[in-house]
């Protein structure tokens, strides 16, 4: 079993490599700084279609808990090499060796599950395959871009077995029963746009802008106060868990639990002073903004 990552340094391995902060793709018509508060983490086994042995999904999940202790990091966004494929789905050689045991005992089976527990917000950026396993760990995440060239399905069904690291679960509330069910007792794939109309992904881009259109969305969250954010993700997360006044009373102690905090009182000060707020851990914005947009945001 290879050593836990340090959280403060986010080294990467030769099957995820990592970048903090991020930095918009080469190319983009914008590359500007890096990105503050961003981690862009890659899945890179490019020439197997970033299939997820796994060795890559322990690796994936110790650098995802690592990125989420880590108090500089406020978004995450998690792409596959190259263009073909986020993630084709699991190693199916490495697969068909195990037993009911051996998957029970293995730490790599549990990485989506690590990936879906970060309070961290993440975000995929899908271009190519998310099939199987990489589907499931693409709905893990909070939030889904996908590339026009996206294809998206859960065909387990074709090989002898079901979705098992929460394909049935986190379709089913993405895109409702009937549909969920056509596609995990068929393995029918589909692509972006019948995925954008079923409703399993936040956007869909041009191919070449998904990583791009990725990052910026993780930054503009990373330049929110991030304790709210996180409590904002906790209270939608129990909308799919908790029944509907569990989810309310759920939502209101969250609602509750921010006042009398720095980024509250700093928010709420900031707006009756009609001037940028300074959240706890920031630098402070270089000047109040007094322009129309201002007005217009303030009343």
């Amino acid at each position: 079993m290879s050593k836990p990552l340090d959280p403060t340094r986010h080294a990467g391995t030769d099957l995820v490599r990592v970048a903090v902060p991020a930095c918009r793709p080469a190319g983009s018509e914008d590359a500007g700084p890096p990105l503050d508060g961003v981690a862009l983490v890659t899945l890179d086994r490019p020439r197997a279609l970033n299939a997820l042995s796994f060795a890559l999904l322990t690796d994936l999940g110790r650098i995802v808990e690592a990125l989420d202790a880590d108090p500089t990091v406020r978004a995450i966004v998690i792409t596959g090499a190259g263009t073909r494929a986020f993630a084709a789905g699991a190693d199916i050689g490495e697969l068909a060796e195990q037993t009911p045991d051996s998957l029970a005992a293995s730490e790599g089976f549990r990485g989506w599950d690590r990936v879906a527990a970060s309070d961290t917000p993440t975000i995929a950026a899908v271009r190519g395959y998310a099939l199987g396993g990489g589907c499931e760990l693409a709905m893990a995440c909070d939030m889904l871009i996908a590339g026009s060239d996206a294809v998206f399905g859960q065909p387990e069904i074709k090989i002898g077995v079901i979705p098992g690291a929460g394909g049935t679960q986190r379709l089913t509330r993405a895109i409702g029963e009937a549909r969920a069910m056509e596609l995990v007792l068929t393995g029918r794939q589909i692509r972006a746009d019948e995925a954008a109309r079923l409703g399993l992904v936040t956007r869909v881009v041009p191919a070449e802008e998904t990583l791009a259109a990725a990052l910026d969305l993780a930054a503009e969250i990373a330049a929110l106060p991030v304790s709210a954010v996180r409590a904002a993700k906790a209270a939608v997360r129990a909308a799919a868990e908790l029944p509907l006044a569990g989810g309310i009373q759920r939502e209101r102690t969250l609602f509750q639990e921010r006042f009398g905090t720095p980024d509250q009182v700093e928010g709420m000060r900031a707006f009756l002073e009609r001037r940028p707020p300074s959240w706890e851990g920031r630098p402070a914005p270089p000047g109040p903004d007094h322009g129309p947009r201002a007005r217009a945001r303030h009343g």
